[in-house]
């Protein structure tokens, strides 16, 4: 993939036993088949099955990568509160978080 102007997204998978695995692409789709047929990231595999709960655009591939890193930061109740209230943007993230 290279990164020549694409948008790349931030998108949450729910786990067969309830975990959230957080992750960035440019295509949301070819990347669920992906990881749902094994080819994916390892520590996805034998997880499933996986549920695509939220995604959102992050912008270039520099801020979704801030970003991944952020959320992956998050304890479990804030990103269930992430995929509760499913904002449009990453933008949009920073009021879910004030008070945690």
């Amino acid at each position: 993939m290279k990164d020549t102007g694409a948008i790349w997204f931030l998108y949450l998978l729910r786990t067969g036993s309830g975990l959230l695995y957080t992750g960035i692409t440019t295509d949301v789709t070819r990347r669920l088949a992906q990881h749902q047929s094994g080819k994916g990231a390892r520590a996805l595999r034998g997880k499933g099955p996986l549920t695509l709960v939220y995604h959102c655009v992050a912008g270039d591939r520099s801020t979704a990568l801030k970003w991944e890193y952020r959320v992956k930061q998050l304890s479990k109740m804030q990103k269930e509160r992430l995929v509760q209230h499913q904002p449009s943007t990453v933008a949009d993230f920073q009021p879910l978080f004030r008070n945690d």
